[in-house]
């Protein structure tokens, strides 16, 4: 891997390899489609800018929410018809294959990648009417809440039908078909078992509830979305045009490339800083991997490993706030606390996580001896950190307003795109300057060089990155946008129907009423659903059903989970599913990457990813690790400030993570043999719930930490002097 000549890491990925992970990109976060009209692209430009600019407006001149969902799912709705085609041309389904056999001219017809058909212009058209039909007849509609008219009902089928077609088109067929067995579940409650029976729903409260109120497609996540989500992804995006991700991982490499292991820690640190503003795994995943899955490879770690690093690095950039895949902003509306508090509670969580990794990569750079980069093969720290350090101002600003003077997130993040937007527009200006008046000093130029026509083309390309950074926020924002509306009908229907309730008798039943299996089966439906939904919808629908049979049963078997607890401990599961095979869409991109088998790759990814698994069951029980003492009679949470308390709870958190990895790793200051696994688990176990042995012996629990710590210690110091004494290339007894 070479370096630039102003510094930085040079690409050093395979072309075909990185083309690949980037098409996967595009078919799950832009779009697949790549038309070759130029009128085509000029249309879905404008549209794209058009909404950046019309979310960029309405967060300043706020509107009625109702009409400003209509116009944000119009915009939505247009561009994925636009840009995502109802089939692959070079896969096509079954019936599109019996047309070509009956239809001979059809096996001649164009990728539908390449250009728009008519029939996809026509449903762009017809959904974003119906979207827009909210907006035209507003005041009419108000009026028909609870009797819509016939016009109504049709218009609210056609929304619904082109909605779930949407979603399919981007986001795959999973959370369409749950829309749809949702949606027969409203009409047939009466014909189901006693459990889950309702008295169903006429059609025309149907389309009341789900179309002409913010109860269903244009309720709570779709709100979100609008007023949240858009303007912190279109931040992340022109923050990205502006070249904050390379710098990013530059500064990581520049730092930690030199140490043992080097490319892998910092391609966890990398992916941790652009996990701040992306909150996409896969996308995530293609924009580090490219750099640090090749070097990875290079210093000898093998390819399904370099992956796995990476899609784990990545996958957990969604549990980083502020963003946290769109899920913070969702979860402050649905519970009812104040978006910081969100941030706050997930704050401890995130970081462990993280610096858990990073431990894990740690220890298989000792287990492989792999070698670190030399000086000559990195840029230099401080020269990299301050050629960027205007990338930092930005967020500085985000992160002033937001925790500081404690603003709005719609507000704080406003001053934040203007704040960039100002540093996109002079900082290539002053760079050409910067860079002129170098060459005019080294002779290079002539000393009347055309100064000003050289800035004005810097300025044009400062320009156009604002505008591929409105660009590429509205093209992110595309399968958010359907699936927010598209969960919003389950959240509607359940609603409608009461079916939380009967869900948690069925829990209930299921578990036997023991609050771990029930917290066990509630992961792996987590999981499961994630595995064919994003992280957004995933979240929605579990909050909607099973957070509140966790704080319920919880309830009936004495334990208080504050709500904020269970919404992450479902959220938390769901993000798992994107490296989790068969499905894992990270996985599949990391694997693009790095050539390595997806499957074996993924199930990699899933084994680094189980000290993630484990923090969910540490918080629910001990939500000192969110920051939480406790919830009032009233249910309002009672935040833990004790700061000398917060540092143990984390030191401690922290420790008991690292045992849990050196158990799975099997290696700790040197190979461990399996008592010195079961004692490194004991450890985790008892630092976490030091609760199980403190009451029975009736001793504080801080005690029962400090002893795991000790013997955490102990074992450490013990096999540190013994890897020493027999060298580090022969392998330790394993007992038993």
């Amino acid at each position: 891997m070479s370096e630039n000549q102003d510094g930085t890491l040079g690409d050093g990925g395979e072309p075909s390899a990185n083309k690949t992970a980037e098409d996967l990109v595009a078919q799950v976060e832009s779009g697949p489609r790549n038309p070759t009209s130029r009128i085509a692209v000029g249309v879905i430009l404008a549209i794209s800018v058009a909404w950046s600019i019309y979310q960029l407006w309405i967060a300043q001149s706020p509107i009625n929410s109702f009409i400003a969902r209509s116009w944000h799912l119009g915009f939505a709705l247009a561009l994925v018809f636009l840009a995502y085609p109802a089939y692959d041309y070079h896969n096509p389904p079954r019936w599109v294959r019996g047309l070509r056999a009956v239809l001979p001219f059809l096996k001649n017809a164009r990728s539908n990648r390449e250009y728009i058909p008519i029939i996809d212009i026509i449903l762009a058209i017809v959904a974003t009417a119906g979207a827009l039909f909210i907006w035209w007849d507003f005041d009419g509609i108000i009026n028909r809440q609870g009797l819509p008219s016939q016009l109504d009902v049709i218009m609210g089928v056609i929304t619904m039908v082109l909605l779930l077609e949407a979603a399919r088109r981007a986001l795959g067929p999973a959370l369409s078909i749950i829309c749809l067995i949702f949606i027969a579940y409203a009409f047939v409650g009466p014909w189901m078992p006693e459990i889950l029976r309702h008295r169903g729903i006429p059609l025309d409260f149907f389309i009341n509830d789900m179309y002409m109120s913010t109860t269903g497609i244009f309720g709570v996540p779709l709100g979100v979305s609008t007023s949240f989500v858009f303007l912190f992804v279109l931040f992340g995006s022109l923050l990205d045009k502006a070249g904050s991700g390379k710098y990013f991982i530059d500064v990581a490499f520049a730092g930690l490339g030199h140490k043992t292991g080097g490319p892998a820690k910092a391609a966890v640190v990398a992916s941790g800083l652009s996990g701040l503003v992306s909150g996409s795994s896969i996308a995530n995943v293609v924009t580090t991997g490219t750099f640090t899955i090749p070097l990875m490879k290079k210093v000898g770690l093998p390819a399904y490993k370099a992956a796995a690093v990476e899609v784990a690095a990545s996958t957990n950039g969604q549990l980083m706030p502020p963003i946290m895949g769109a899920a913070a902003f969702i979860m402050a509306d649905i519970i009812g606390i104040p978006y910081l508090d969100v941030v706050r509670a997930a704050l401890f969580p995130a970081i462990i996580s993280y610096m858990a990794l990073f431990y894990v990569v740690h220890l298989e750079a000792l287990k492989l001896n792999l070698r670190p980069l030399s000086k000559s093969e990195l840029p230099p720290l401080l020269k990299t950190f301050l050629n960027g350090m205007h990338y930092l101002v930005p967020l500085g600003v985000l992160i002033y307003f937001l925790v500081i003077v404690r603003f709005s997130p719609i507000t704080s993040a406003l001053f934040a795109i203007e704040a960039l937007a100002v540093l996109m527009i002079v900082q290539r200006p002053i760079i050409a300057y910067l860079a002129l008046g170098a060459h005019k000093k080294a002779g290079s130029i002539e000393p009347d060089a055309p100064i000003g026509r050289v800035l004005g083309d810097a300025f044009l390309s400062g320009l156009m990155d604002i505008w591929q950074g409105l660009v590429a926020g509205a093209r992110s924002m595309m399968s958010v946008g359907v699936a927010t509306a598209a969960a919003g009908i389950i959240v509607g229907v359940v609603t409608s129907t009461g079916l939380v309730g009967r869900f948690v008798q069925l829990i209930d039943v299921v578990s036997l009423g023991n609050i771990s299996i029930m917290l066990v089966l509630t992961a792996v439906t987590s999981m499961i659903l994630g595995m064919g939904l994003p992280t957004t919808a995933n979240y929605i629908l579990m909050a909607t059903l099973t957070a509140p049979v966790i704080v319920q049963l919880g309830g009936d078997a004495g334990l208080v989970f504050p709500l904020v607890a269970a919404h992450l401990f479902v959220f938390y599961f769901g993000i798992l599913a994107d490296d989790t095979p068969p499905v894992g869409l990270a996985a599949y991109a990391g694997a693009a990457i790095a050539k390595s088998d997806p499957i074996k790759t993924g199930l990699q990814g899933f084994t680094y990813d189980l000290r993630t698994a484990i923090l969910p069951f540490v918080f629910i029980f001990n939500t000192e690790l969110l920051m939480i003492s406790g919830v009032a009679e009233n249910g309002d949470i009672i935040w833990l400030n004790n700061i000398f308390l917060l540092i143990w709870v984390f030191f401690i958190s922290l420790i008991a993570i690292f045992a849990f990895a050196s158990f799975m790793q099997g290696f700790f200051a040197d190979d461990c043999n399996w008592p010195e696994r079961i004692l490194l688990l004991a450890v985790a176990i008892v630092m976490f719930r030091p609760t199980l042995i403190s009451e029975d012996l009736d001793v504080p629990r801080q005690l029962v930490q400090a002893v795991g710590l000790a013997i955490y210690l102990a074992l450490y110091f013990y096999q540190k002097r013994r890897r020493k004494q027999r060298g580090p290339g022969a392998p330790v007894a394993q007992a038993g």
